[in-house]
């Protein structure tokens, strides 16, 4: 089963996917008005299915606008069968074409193949407020080069930046980065922060915000 969202703006095509795609238990969340999208937590889904013709937003500047925050496969769907409309779309990062009108068992072969070829090659890599976190590496990037940080300082940075916006305590991002039975305690998150600060700073970047009587969280 995988999450999926799919971005059409006609109603009844969308019902129809979900009925098709549903029949392999994928769980399909469904948008009928492409700016809503970029309000979208896309860490969440498996795969997105993305329109081309829509009106205030097309797909393709839907596709350049998300690219960097989704690490999934894209497939567009769309009439146009034009080969520079099919080079533009692969050029701004999407993964494949299904060119309407398509029948249901080729939506589902497709669906399922990116599926399973995504969970073979899996970059584990997702990109905040311009940092790249090397999820399976446990590195973060800047600009393709790799941060400084110490292994508690980057497990501090990815547990604030995958929670982006929440705000934590210290004894929350202790317990989160260290587990029950650390050895020290949680004032050591506030010496870790200092450091991550500087160290980004040198970058001229500030994603940690200090929320006074509260803790931390990532903007």
């Amino acid at each position: 089963m995988a999450n999926i969202l799919i971005v059409d703006d006609e109603i009844d095509m969308l019902n129809l996917i979900k009925r098709v795609l549903e029949k392999d238990n994928h769980c399909v969340t469904l948008i009928n008005h492409s700016k809503d999208i970029l309000h979208i937590d896309f860490r969440k889904y498996d795969l997105l299915l993305l329109d081309i013709m829509m009106p205030d937003m097309d797909g393709f500047e839907v596709c350049q606008q998300i690219r960097s925050l989704v690490d999934c496969p894209i497939i567009f769907l769309t009439a146009k069968t034009q080969e520079a409309d099919i080079i533009r779309g692969l050029g701004l990062g999407g993964d494949d074409y299904i060119t309407k009108p398509f029948g249901a068992n080729e939506l589902r072969a497709r669906v399922n193949a990116h599926l399973r070829r995504d969970a073979r090659e899996k970059r584990y890599s997702v990109n905040v407020s311009g940092i790249t976190f090397l999820l399976n590496a446990k590195e973060a990037q800047f600009n393709s080069v790799k941060l400084p940080l110490t292994k508690s300082e980057y497990e501090i940075c990815e547990y604030l930046a995958l929670h982006q916006g929440q705000v934590f305590s210290r004894e929350q991002i202790y317990e989160a980065v260290f587990g029950f039975d650390g050895e020290s305690d949680d004032t050591v998150i506030a010496t870790h922060i200092k450091n991550i600060r500087s160290k980004l700073l040198a970058e001229k970047l500030s994603p940690i915000e200090t929320v006074w009587g509260v803790g931390y969280k990532w903007e």
